[in-house]
């Protein structure tokens, strides 16, 4: 039996696209080559479904190469890359307790349970319709596959966990909060909220001001009120990712805040 992490790019995503592009196309052919109608209306559904077409294909094509680069099969194996790149921050004391916020199917509170046997970890997840073949039997079906049996996945929201203060020894997160419409660095406080005080972080996430704001601010004030170490180290500069796969995948921005309470 092998793991099945899926892919962070839904091949039913890249299906839909493609049969989409291939409605527009043939509305294209339907509406602009038959005479079915004529004028000014032909004209407009011309370049409407044109547009679509062209749209529609790039779209496919764009979302193709990112389901071949997250590939756990493939040969850039990028999920694979952060997934462990993020786990080797996380270093539990025996009998510790890490939480992993937005687990989708299991592999970063896997990875890290499998670098700390003699702590635990649970995976929390709201497993949405755009996710759909991510859920929890997912998540305990890997877990069981990979011969790991010190986890446990729950049902949980991001933005307001059901956990009381302090309750981890560790709390990390992969690319959740960007998902998440509203002030994403209240979202990463409620996060920290629950992590005990020496306990350690390690968020990777696409931090752009345009989604987070001044992340620098928000660093300086975590280190007001008495977080320590903390930083973030650009995941795009050949840790992660390179550069220009940053640029093409719509993943500029990401790092890796890490820290201490």
């Amino acid at each position: 039996m092998k793991p099945d992490y899926k892919n962070w790019m839904p091949k039913g995503m890249v299906l839909f696209g493609f049969a989409a592009t291939a409605v527009f196309l043939i509305l294209f052919i339907v509406f602009g080559f038959t005479g079915i109608v004529s004028g000014p209306l032909r004209t407009v559904l011309f370049i409407v479904f044109l547009a679509g077409t062209i749209i529609g294909f790039a779209a496919s094509v764009w979302m193709t190469l990112m389901y071949h680069a997250f590939s756990y099969n493939g040969t850039r194996q990028m999920s694979l890359q952060i997934i462990e790149g993020i786990a080797e921050y996380i270093k539990l004391p025996e009998g510790g307790v890490g939480l992993d916020v937005g687990c989708g199917s299991g592999a970063l509170t896997i990875a890290c349970a499998k670098r700390n046997p003699t702590a635990s970890f649970i995976g929390i997840d709201r497993w949405g319709k755009e996710y759909a073949s991510f859920n929890k039997p997912l998540c305990e079906n890997n877990a069981k596959a990979e011969g790991v049996n010190n986890v446990r996945f729950e049902r949980g929201d991001a933005t307001h966990l059901d956990f009381p203060d302090e309750k981890f020894d560790a709390v990390m997160s992969n690319y959740v909060y960007h998902n998440i419409p509203g002030d994403r660095q209240a979202y990463l406080l409620e996060t920290l909220r629950v992590l005990k005080k020496g306990g350690t972080f390690a968020i990777h996430d696409i931090f752009s001001k345009s989604r987070y704001g001044d992340m620098q601010a928000f660093i300086q004030k975590l280190k007001e009120i008495g977080y320590e170490d903390v930083s973030m180290i650009d995941t795009t500069d050949g840790i992660f990712m390179t550069r220009k796969e940053a640029v093409w995948m719509d993943l500029s921005g990401s790092a890796l805040l890490i820290g201490r309470k």
